[in-house]
């Protein structure tokens, strides 16, 4: 497949489409993401005393026991959420066919752009982030960055753009390039791709 004047392999960036295999890895993503701290207390961990309200029998009441019981306003909660881990594993073959997926859904619908480099000084500026969108005649549109590395000037420049993100190739992942509009690769990026798509 070629876009611009670069020939990409199409064993990553023309792969045939499967969308229940990018909805497992989009699923298995988001529950990683999951802090999963929730958490209530039941009525053995509510403040209150343990003592039973009222007898049993004989008052004309209905039966209850202690103050702390599920059914009273400010008692233990019943069957509530508790801590949990929600991560679960999925295998890297599927991982590395989710990305590939997602890189070629891009590129067969003509989303995908490559560009040669982006200089954006020694400073974090966000006009000259608005500047590179510009020229690129992507400055409307949810944009996904790729960048080969790190590069905290880059970073912070588009950093106060909420409809952009960057991310070097290490962080490339599925959920981020199906929320973009356009992908926007650096030249030097499609190496790293391939080499992490190959390992």
């Amino acid at each position: 497949m070629k876009v611009g004047d670069v020939e990409l392999r199409d064993d990553i960036f023309n792969v045939e489409v499967n969308r229940h295999v990018l909805w497992e890895v989009v699923k298995w993503q988001l529950a990683s993401r999951r802090q999963g701290t929730h958490s209530t207390k039941t009525r053995g961990e509510v403040s209150y005393s343990g003592r039973k309200l009222l007898p049993q029998k004989g008052t004309g009441n209905a039966r209850h026991g202690d103050r702390g019981a599920n059914i009273f306003v400010g008692g233990g909660i019943a069957h509530g959420p508790k801590p949990t881990d929600y991560y679960y594993n999925l295998p890297k073959k599927v991982r590395k066919l989710g990305l590939k997926m997602a890189l070629s859904s891009k590129a067969q619908e003509g989303k995908l752009l490559i560009f040669d480099s982006i200089n954006m000084g020694e400073v974090p500026k966000t006009k000259k982030a608005l500047e590179f969108l510009q020229n690129m005649g992507i400055k409307d549109s949810k944009v996904l960055i790729v960048i080969p590395e790190k590069d905290q000037v880059v970073m912070k420049s588009f950093r106060n753009l909420q409809t952009v993100r960057v991310l070097p190739v290490e962080g490339l992942n599925v959920y981020d390039i199906l929320w973009a509009d356009v992908l926007a690769l650096h030249k030097e990026a499609i190496e790293k791709i391939y080499e992490r798509l190959s390992a």
